[in-house]
């Protein structure tokens, strides 16, 4: 890949929707991704002819926050803007209609992001669709094709690795831990199960003060042998990557949830993944697994740290080139079935 691979970026699209990345927040991944891959002289070509993928550079967080009317519960507008910026494209390059969109790819991690590409059939199912809302059960996101786009939490832009890191495993007394708001249908079953009924598994909803106060969120995590993280609204969540970054071992509540790089990383090796069925028993599943297996998955979780990483200028193996190896692995897998077909 890092010899080959071209990308071309549409120059069309005004700001803030296009070429303006968020950086800050829940739905900051988009925003990395788009602030690198448009700083890449590595990978980005000026010449389309010479391009192996194109991408459409726009922030689903931006067109949230433009072209949504708050309380409309109308995300139409959303996905007529970005049908007729495809119309557009379309209509003034070749390249679109030379493979259906199939070479194109869009980046988005706010929770719409799925919802806003139905207006155009080949944006919706030839795409390559890199999305934190990897669903699998709704039609929209297709396994193999689309990639799983890490949630990241960036809180100061500046310093987007503070508090990396965590304790060693003879310093994390707390089996589990959760704390955030109670939304989605998964959270409240685990907090209706656990909540106050077990020293060793700590569930709230929002961290109250009079804990907080004592042990910070991010302590709170370092001090944990399994970090839950279950789905509020939709399958992904933050805290997936942020337990990574605390070096305590994920655990996944959430179904129907297309796990990232799942062809380069094998979860099993530094995850648990639960059913919801199976919340009463969270603490016999997490007891069950032996010291010594815990102890290599949670190193697991420090060697892959680099992974999860956004870096102001690129390395090997971070975030960055991570999401597009995914993206350049889907292209390639398309080009194969097509060949022998």
């Amino acid at each position: 890949m890092e010899l080959i691979l071209k990308v071309y970026i549409y120059k069309e699209g005004k700001r803030p929707i296009f070429h303006q990345p968020y950086l800050r927040g829940i739905y900051s991944s988009e925003g990395w991704f788009m602030k690198l891959m448009e700083d890449s002289r590595q990978f980005v070509t000026r010449d389309p002819q010479k391009a192996h993928l194109f991408y459409l550079p726009y922030s689903a967080r931006q067109l949230q926050k433009a072209r949504y009317v708050v309380n409309s519960h109308d995300l139409k507008p959303l996905s007529v803007f970005l049908r007729n910026y495809v119309n557009m494209l379309a209509s003034k390059y070749p390249f679109w209609n030379r493979t259906r969109g199939s070479d194109h790819f869009l980046v988005a991690c706010h929770d719409w992001g799925p919802y806003t590409l139905k207006d155009h059939e080949e944006l919706s199912r030839n795409t390559i669709k890199a999305l934190c809302n990897a669903d699998i059960s709704e039609g929209i996101f297709v396994s193999g094709k689309d990639v799983s786009l890490p949630e990241t939490t960036i809180r100061n832009p500046r310093r987007p690795l503070r508090n990396l890191g965590g304790k060693r495993v003879s310093q994390r007394p707390i089996l589990a831990f959760f704390a955030g708001n109670m939304h989605g249908p998964v959270r409240p079953k685990l907090l209706k199960y656990w909540r106050d009924k077990d020293e060793s598994i700590r569930i709230y909803g929002p961290l109250p003060h009079r804990v907080s106060k004592v042990m910070s969120y991010p302590e709170h995590m370092k001090s944990s042998k399994y970090c839950l993280c279950p789905m509020g609204y939709e399958v992904n969540s933050p805290r997936i990557v942020e337990a990574i970054y605390y070096e305590c071992v994920p655990v996944i509540i959430a179904d129907n949830f297309a796990l990232p790089f799942s062809e380069v990383l094998n979860w099993t090796a530094f995850s648990v993944v639960v059913s919801e069925k199976d919340i009463p028993r969270l603490k016999e599943i997490l007891l069950s697994i032996p010291l010594r297996r815990y102890q290599v998955m949670q190193n697991n979780v420090k060697m892959l740290q680099k992974h999860f990483i956004w870096n102001s200028k690129p390395t090997r193996y971070d975030l960055f080139h991570m999401i597009l190896h995914s993206i350049w692995v889907s292209r390639l897998n398309q080009l194969q079935v097509s060949q022998i077909s």
